[in-house]
Protein backbone atom coordinates (compact mmCIF):
# COMPACT_ATOMS: atom_id res chain seq x y z
CA UNK A 1 0.00 0.00 0.00
CA UNK A 2 1.36 3.41 -0.95
CA UNK A 3 2.11 5.72 1.99
CA UNK A 4 0.25 9.01 1.66
CA UNK A 5 2.42 12.06 1.06
CA UNK A 6 2.77 14.43 4.01
CA UNK A 7 0.76 17.62 3.86
CA UNK A 8 2.55 20.45 2.03
CA UNK A 9 2.97 22.43 5.26
CA UNK A 10 4.69 19.46 6.97
CA UNK A 11 7.03 18.97 4.01
CA UNK A 12 8.08 22.62 4.17
CA UNK A 13 8.85 22.59 7.90
CA UNK A 14 11.69 20.06 7.51
CA UNK A 15 13.99 22.32 5.48
CA UNK A 16 12.98 25.34 7.55
CA UNK A 17 14.14 23.66 10.78
CA UNK A 18 17.32 22.41 9.14
CA UNK A 19 17.95 25.85 7.66
CA UNK A 20 17.49 27.52 11.04
CA UNK A 21 19.95 25.10 12.61
CA UNK A 22 22.57 25.76 9.94
CA UNK A 23 22.02 29.52 10.17
CA UNK A 24 22.45 29.36 13.94
CA UNK A 25 25.75 27.56 13.49
CA UNK A 26 26.90 30.11 10.94
CA UNK A 27 25.91 32.99 13.21
CA UNK A 28 27.92 31.51 16.07
CA UNK A 29 30.99 30.79 13.98
CA UNK A 30 30.94 33.92 11.84
CA UNK A 31 29.42 36.42 14.27
CA UNK A 32 32.18 38.93 13.58
CA UNK A 33 30.94 39.23 10.01
CA UNK A 34 27.56 40.57 11.15
CA UNK A 35 27.59 44.32 10.37
CA UNK A 36 27.69 46.40 13.53
CA UNK A 37 24.80 48.58 12.43
CA UNK A 38 23.02 50.23 15.33
CA UNK A 39 25.09 48.14 17.73
CA UNK A 40 23.65 44.84 16.41
CA UNK A 41 27.03 43.20 15.90
CA UNK A 42 28.22 44.26 19.34
CA UNK A 43 25.03 42.95 20.96
CA UNK A 44 25.46 39.55 19.28
CA UNK A 45 29.14 39.44 20.26
CA UNK A 46 28.42 40.39 23.87
CA UNK A 47 25.87 37.65 24.49
CA UNK A 48 27.25 35.13 22.00
CA UNK A 49 27.32 32.03 24.25
CA UNK A 50 23.60 32.44 24.94
CA UNK A 51 22.81 31.81 21.27
CA UNK A 52 23.38 28.19 22.20
CA UNK A 53 19.94 28.24 23.81
CA UNK A 54 18.57 28.10 20.28
CA UNK A 55 19.72 24.47 20.04
CA UNK A 56 17.26 22.97 22.55
CA UNK A 57 14.45 25.11 21.11
CA UNK A 58 15.10 23.79 17.62
CA UNK A 59 15.58 20.32 19.05
CA UNK A 60 12.13 20.34 20.61
CA UNK A 61 10.61 21.56 17.34
CA UNK A 62 12.42 18.82 15.42
CA UNK A 63 11.14 16.24 17.88
CA UNK A 64 7.58 17.49 17.72
CA UNK A 65 7.66 17.54 13.91
CA UNK A 66 9.60 14.26 13.74
CA UNK A 67 12.12 15.94 11.50
CA UNK A 68 15.17 13.72 11.11
CA UNK A 69 16.81 16.23 8.78
CA UNK A 70 16.26 19.00 11.31
CA UNK A 71 17.67 16.85 14.11
CA UNK A 72 20.79 15.98 12.11
CA UNK A 73 21.27 19.64 11.12
CA UNK A 74 21.42 20.55 14.81
CA UNK A 75 24.86 18.99 14.85
CA UNK A 76 26.14 22.13 13.10
CA UNK A 77 25.43 24.64 15.94
CA UNK A 78 26.19 22.01 18.60
CA UNK A 79 29.66 21.35 17.18
CA UNK A 80 30.37 25.06 16.59
CA UNK A 81 29.25 26.05 20.10
CA UNK A 82 31.21 23.18 21.61
CA UNK A 83 34.37 24.15 19.76
CA UNK A 84 34.04 27.79 20.82
CA UNK A 85 33.00 27.45 24.45
CA UNK A 86 33.36 23.80 25.43
CA UNK A 87 37.04 24.03 26.38
CA UNK A 88 36.30 26.80 28.90
CA UNK A 89 33.70 24.63 30.62
CA UNK A 90 36.03 21.66 31.14
CA UNK A 91 39.32 23.52 31.59
CA UNK A 92 40.87 23.63 35.02
CA UNK A 93 43.42 26.14 36.33
CA UNK A 94 46.65 26.27 34.36
CA UNK A 95 48.47 25.33 37.54
CA UNK A 96 51.70 26.43 39.13
CA UNK A 97 52.26 29.03 41.78
CA UNK A 98 51.25 32.63 41.26
CA UNK A 99 53.64 35.49 41.94
CA UNK A 100 50.84 38.05 41.95
CA UNK A 101 47.13 37.87 42.73
CA UNK A 102 44.97 40.61 41.21
CA UNK A 103 41.36 41.76 41.39
CA UNK A 104 39.44 44.16 39.17
CA UNK A 105 36.12 45.50 40.46
CA UNK A 106 33.54 47.99 39.26
CA UNK A 107 32.22 49.10 42.64
CA UNK A 108 28.98 50.60 41.17
CA UNK A 109 28.09 54.27 41.42
CA UNK A 110 24.88 53.41 43.25
CA UNK A 111 26.60 51.18 45.81
CA UNK A 112 24.83 51.42 49.18
CA UNK A 113 27.18 48.97 50.93
CA UNK A 114 30.68 50.25 50.14
CA UNK A 115 32.08 49.01 53.46
CA UNK A 116 30.87 45.49 52.63
CA UNK A 117 32.37 45.74 49.16
CA UNK A 118 35.71 46.75 50.68
CA UNK A 119 35.54 43.89 53.20
CA UNK A 120 34.92 41.34 50.44
CA UNK A 121 37.77 42.71 48.35
CA UNK A 122 40.17 42.62 51.31
CA UNK A 123 39.11 39.04 52.04
CA UNK A 124 40.18 38.08 48.51
CA UNK A 125 43.77 38.68 49.69
CA UNK A 126 44.96 40.12 46.38
CA UNK A 127 48.32 41.83 45.94
CA UNK A 128 46.93 44.38 43.48
CA UNK A 129 43.36 45.72 43.36
CA UNK A 130 42.02 47.92 40.58
CA UNK A 131 38.70 49.69 41.12
CA UNK A 132 36.43 51.53 38.74
CA UNK A 133 33.32 53.68 39.14
CA UNK A 134 34.33 55.04 42.54
CA UNK A 135 31.49 57.49 43.06
CA UNK A 136 31.89 60.52 45.28
CA UNK A 137 28.98 59.37 47.46
CA UNK A 138 30.72 56.09 48.34
CA UNK A 139 34.30 57.33 48.43
CA UNK A 140 34.36 58.35 52.10
CA UNK A 141 32.99 54.95 53.16
CA UNK A 142 34.88 52.72 50.72
CA UNK A 143 38.40 54.10 50.67
CA UNK A 144 39.36 54.17 54.37
CA UNK A 145 38.99 50.40 54.78
CA UNK A 146 40.97 49.71 51.63
CA UNK A 147 43.61 52.26 52.56
CA UNK A 148 44.15 50.53 55.90
CA UNK A 149 44.66 47.17 54.19
CA UNK A 150 46.68 48.61 51.31
CA UNK A 151 48.66 51.67 52.46
CA UNK A 152 50.16 51.94 48.98
CA UNK A 153 47.50 53.31 46.67
CA UNK A 154 46.62 55.94 44.12
CA UNK A 155 43.24 57.26 42.95
CA UNK A 156 42.50 59.48 39.96
CA UNK A 157 39.01 60.52 39.02
CA UNK A 158 36.75 57.49 39.41
CA UNK A 159 39.47 54.80 39.23
CA UNK A 160 42.07 53.66 41.71
CA UNK A 161 44.87 51.17 42.35
CA UNK A 162 45.73 49.54 45.67
CA UNK A 163 48.94 47.54 46.03
CA UNK A 164 50.97 45.60 48.55
CA UNK A 165 54.06 46.62 46.62
CA UNK A 166 55.53 50.09 46.01
CA UNK A 167 53.91 52.24 43.36
CA UNK A 168 56.82 53.99 41.71
CA UNK A 169 54.88 56.40 39.51
CA UNK A 170 51.38 57.04 38.24
CA UNK A 171 49.59 59.29 35.78
CA UNK A 172 46.13 59.63 34.26
CA UNK A 173 45.35 58.21 30.84
CA UNK A 174 43.20 60.44 28.68
CA UNK A 175 40.24 58.52 27.24
CA UNK A 176 38.70 61.63 25.72
CA UNK A 177 35.76 61.78 28.12
CA UNK A 178 36.62 65.06 29.83
CA UNK A 179 37.31 63.45 33.21
CA UNK A 180 39.70 60.76 34.40
CA UNK A 181 38.55 57.16 34.02
CA UNK A 182 41.91 55.48 33.48
CA UNK A 183 45.36 55.54 35.03
CA UNK A 184 48.78 54.05 34.42
CA UNK A 185 51.09 53.09 37.27
CA UNK A 186 54.37 51.25 37.71
CA UNK A 187 54.42 48.72 40.55
CA UNK A 188 57.69 47.26 41.85
CA UNK A 189 57.02 43.62 42.65
CA UNK A 190 59.59 41.18 44.08
CA UNK A 191 59.92 39.79 40.53
CA UNK A 192 60.48 43.17 38.91
CA UNK A 193 58.58 46.19 37.66
CA UNK A 194 55.06 45.84 36.28
CA UNK A 195 53.03 48.47 34.46
CA UNK A 196 49.39 48.44 35.53
CA UNK A 197 46.50 50.17 33.80
CA UNK A 198 43.15 50.59 35.53
CA UNK A 199 40.38 51.68 33.19
CA UNK A 200 36.66 52.19 32.91
CA UNK A 201 35.67 52.68 29.29
CA UNK A 202 32.65 54.56 27.99
CA UNK A 203 29.25 52.94 28.10
CA UNK A 204 27.41 51.26 25.27
CA UNK A 205 24.09 52.96 24.62
CA UNK A 206 21.11 51.32 22.97
CA UNK A 207 21.88 51.44 19.27
CA UNK A 208 25.23 53.20 19.72
CA UNK A 209 28.74 52.08 20.63
CA UNK A 210 30.49 55.34 19.74
CA UNK A 211 31.54 56.37 23.25
CA UNK A 212 32.83 52.90 24.08
CA UNK A 213 34.64 52.60 20.77
CA UNK A 214 36.36 55.97 21.19
CA UNK A 215 37.60 55.19 24.69
CA UNK A 216 38.71 51.72 23.62
CA UNK A 217 40.81 53.24 20.85
CA UNK A 218 42.35 55.71 23.31
CA UNK A 219 43.23 53.00 25.83
CA UNK A 220 44.55 50.72 23.09
CA UNK A 221 46.77 53.50 21.74
CA UNK A 222 48.32 53.96 25.18
CA UNK A 223 48.77 50.24 25.87
CA UNK A 224 50.02 49.32 22.41
CA UNK A 225 52.60 52.13 22.48
CA UNK A 226 53.78 51.33 26.01
CA UNK A 227 57.42 50.17 25.91
CA UNK A 228 57.07 48.06 29.08
CA UNK A 229 57.54 44.34 28.58
CA UNK A 230 55.19 43.39 31.41
CA UNK A 231 51.78 45.07 31.25
CA UNK A 232 48.57 44.41 33.17
CA UNK A 233 45.20 45.93 32.32
CA UNK A 234 42.44 45.81 34.95
CA UNK A 235 39.08 47.28 34.18
CA UNK A 236 35.48 47.44 33.20
CA UNK A 237 35.96 47.83 29.48
CA UNK A 238 32.26 47.61 28.59
CA UNK A 239 33.44 45.11 26.01
CA UNK A 240 32.82 41.38 26.26
CA UNK A 241 35.59 38.85 25.73
CA UNK A 242 33.74 37.72 22.60
CA UNK A 243 33.40 41.26 21.24
CA UNK A 244 35.25 41.74 17.96
CA UNK A 245 36.41 45.17 19.09
CA UNK A 246 38.56 43.93 21.98
CA UNK A 247 40.87 41.60 20.10
CA UNK A 248 41.28 44.02 17.23
CA UNK A 249 42.16 46.92 19.52
CA UNK A 250 44.79 45.20 21.68
CA UNK A 251 45.94 42.05 19.88
CA UNK A 252 49.08 41.68 21.99
CA UNK A 253 47.11 41.18 25.21
CA UNK A 254 45.79 37.91 26.60
CA UNK A 255 42.73 37.43 28.79
CA UNK A 256 43.39 35.59 32.06
CA UNK A 257 39.96 33.96 32.06
CA UNK A 258 40.49 32.56 28.56
CA UNK A 259 43.93 31.24 29.39
CA UNK A 260 43.52 29.86 32.91
CA UNK A 261 39.91 30.21 34.06
CA UNK A 262 37.25 27.56 34.42
CA UNK A 263 33.90 28.50 32.91
CA UNK A 264 32.97 31.59 30.95
CA UNK A 265 33.66 34.05 33.77
CA UNK A 266 30.61 36.27 33.32
CA UNK A 267 30.60 39.29 35.64
CA UNK A 268 27.50 41.36 34.82
CA UNK A 269 24.90 41.70 36.19
CA UNK A 270 26.11 40.37 39.52
CA UNK A 271 22.86 38.64 40.48
CA UNK A 272 22.77 36.54 37.29
CA UNK A 273 25.77 37.29 35.06
CA UNK A 274 25.12 37.20 31.33
CA UNK A 275 28.32 38.67 29.89
CA UNK A 276 31.87 39.68 30.81
CA UNK A 277 32.71 43.38 30.50
CA UNK A 278 35.31 43.14 33.30
CA UNK A 279 38.80 41.97 32.42
CA UNK A 280 42.26 41.01 33.53
CA UNK A 281 44.40 41.44 30.41
CA UNK A 282 48.18 41.15 30.23
CA UNK A 283 51.30 40.69 28.17
CA UNK A 284 54.68 39.36 29.26
CA UNK A 285 53.02 37.38 32.08
CA UNK A 286 51.50 33.92 32.54
CA UNK A 287 48.09 33.29 34.09
CA UNK A 288 47.94 30.43 36.60
CA UNK A 289 44.26 30.72 37.46
CA UNK A 290 41.31 33.07 36.96
CA UNK A 291 37.74 33.46 38.14
CA UNK A 292 35.15 35.83 39.51
CA UNK A 293 34.22 37.10 42.96
CA UNK A 294 30.73 38.06 44.12
CA UNK A 295 31.12 41.16 46.28
CA UNK A 296 28.30 42.78 48.20
CA UNK A 297 27.01 46.13 47.05
CA UNK A 298 28.19 46.09 43.43
CA UNK A 299 26.21 45.27 40.30
CA UNK A 300 29.35 43.64 38.83
CA UNK A 301 31.22 40.61 40.00
CA UNK A 302 34.95 41.13 40.34
CA UNK A 303 37.40 39.55 37.89
CA UNK A 304 40.27 37.76 39.63
CA UNK A 305 43.49 36.13 38.46
CA UNK A 306 46.75 34.64 39.61
CA UNK A 307 49.75 35.65 37.50
CA UNK A 308 53.33 34.49 37.20
CA UNK A 309 55.85 37.18 36.36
Amino acid sequence: MTRPAPPPRARRRVPVLAGCAVLLGLLLGAHQLVPDVGGLGTAIDSFLPWLGLGVPVLGVLALVRRSRVGAVALLVPVLVWGAMFGPALVRGPAGGSADLRVVSQNVFAGNTEPEATAADLIKADADVVGLQEIAYTARERLLPALDDAYPLHVTMGTVGLWSRYPILDSRPVDLGLGWTRALRATVRTPQGELVVYVAHLGSIRLGSTGERDGTLRALAAAVNADPASKVLVLGDLNTASTDRALGRAMPSLQEAQNEAGSGLGFTWPAAFPLTRPDHVLYRGLTATDAGTLHTRGSDHRAATAGLRL
